[in-house]
């Protein structure tokens, strides 16, 4: 009974707080810093953008391991929401990944916009307009080389934008969709320059192949009409002013986009009844990174935590989860991620079957070799087998890869 609990309680802990396990089961090598703030001189934009970068909890500069990256607009003020939203979902909702905000403060509406407008919404508009084009060469051939040459990334990218980062998001995805796989489109300014994008998208959607690409709209419906609130998602489409235009046109396109299933675009939306354009960052940007890694999802968790799944139907488990991440990415991956194997080797240990603990700490040491943590906890497994001979070889691995003094105390203990 006491061990049953034991293994509930474990779990549990694993699957509801995956981030503050892998924190406390795993030794820092070293101090690294994580997150950079930067800038970098545009030839195209003749000017100096900064940006961001937040670099994984696994990540390791001695390791040849590379991640997927998410590209921020509006990265200095939605940093927060981006960061919460990964931080809590990372490991079984998605991958590790590095995270790069792009900053907007300077000439933001310029730099968004798709089209050049003189007047918008009864008034005179006061800056420069339609410089989407410009800022999309600036992003793929300047920030994006940059961001390749200093870290380590993979080509798998993600484009998260809002209002008039929103269309420019979307404009990226029909007019230049190679430089990115998935796009996040919040509350998307698709009224602009009297539905010009919208216009276009009619057309492309028809033609355009975009296997392998996924877009995720979002709408906050709080405020469909500006100043009528029987306006309602119901009846939205019913209403022809002018007050209404910026939330029809992100209706009309996803309707489209929902249709247009030929050209085989991944293509999700969702409407949030209780937000309002300022709010809806935050949770579109939790539904829209879950949806869009749908495939990544951890596949069968109630089998690998069943006592009585054999080693067989595990080893088979794994094989079906690396052909799917595979398959989707594009290029070789683990079926797990480290801290999954790790934590599911020591609760196998907990649980008394130190045979599924040996098969997942091995195929941690298989899938990740540069990690010390892979090692150290090899060498607790044999130090459960009272093996000190296996135990100390593997504690000199762990040392030798971290250098650190929690290895090197842990191995003159046992030493002795």
């Amino acid at each position: 009974m006491k061990r049953t609990f034991q293994y509930i309680i474990l779990v549990i802990f694993m699957f509801s707080n995956l981030s503050l396990f892998a924190q406390t089961s795993q030794v820092e090598p070293e101090f690294i810093n994580r997150e950079i703030t930067d800038s970098i001189y545009s030839e195209t934009l003749d000017a100096y953008r900064h940006f961001w970068v937040k670099l994984p909890d696994n990540f390791n500069p001695k390791s040849k391991t590379k991640y997927p990256v998410v590209y921020l607009l509006d990265g200095f003020s939605l940093k927060s929401s981006l960061e919460t939203v990964y931080d809590n979902y990372w490991g079984h909702y998605m991958p590790h990944m590095i995270l790069v905000g792009i900053s907007n403060r300077s000439n933001r509406t310029r730099d968004l916009t798709t089209s050049k407008v003189e007047m918008r919404r009864g008034g005179v508009m006061n800056t420069e307009t339609g410089g989407a084009e410009m800022f999309t060469s600036f992003i793929e051939n300047e920030l994006i080389t940059h961001i390749d040459k200093n870290y380590p990334t993979r080509t798998y990218r993600t484009l998260i934008g809002h209002s008039y980062a929103g269309l420019f998001t979307i404009n990226v995805l029909l007019n230049h969709s190679h430089l990115f796989t998935n796009y996040i489109a919040i509350d998307p300014s698709l009224d602009w320059d009297n539905q010009k994008l919208l216009k276009q998208a009619k057309e492309t959607l028809k033609t355009k192949k975009l296997e392998g690409k996924g877009l995720f709209v979002a709408l906050a419906a709080e405020q469909l009409h500006m100043q009528d609130a029987s306006v309602t998602i119901e009846n939205l489409m019913e209403d022809t002013s002018e007050f209404s235009l910026f939330s029809r046109s992100i209706v009309e396109f996803s309707q489209l986009a929902s249709s247009e299933t030929q050209n085989e675009l991944n293509f999700h939306w969702k409407v949030y009844p209780e937000d309002l354009h300022g709010t809806i960052p935050l949770p579109a940007m939790r539904d829209g990174l879950v949806t869009l890694f749908k495939w990544y999802q951890f596949k069968s968790p109630q089998t690998y935590n069943n006592p009585k799944t054999t080693i067989d139907e595990l080893k088979a488990l794994l094989h079906n989860q690396e052909i799917i991440y595979s398959q989707n990415f594009g290029y070789n991956v683990p079926p797990m991620i480290e801290e999954l194997f790790n934590g599911y080797g020591y609760m196998n240990l907990q649980m008394g079957q130190p045979e599924k603990a040996f098969l997942f700490f091995s195929m941690a040491i298989k899938y990740y070799p540069e990690s010390a943590n892979a090692y150290d906890a090899m060498a607790d497994y044999y130090i459960s087998k009272s093996d000190t001979i296996n135990a100390i070889d593997y504690l000199e691995k762990a040392y030798k890869i971290s250098g650190n003094s929690y290895h090197k105390e842990k191995l003159d203990d046992l030493k002795k």
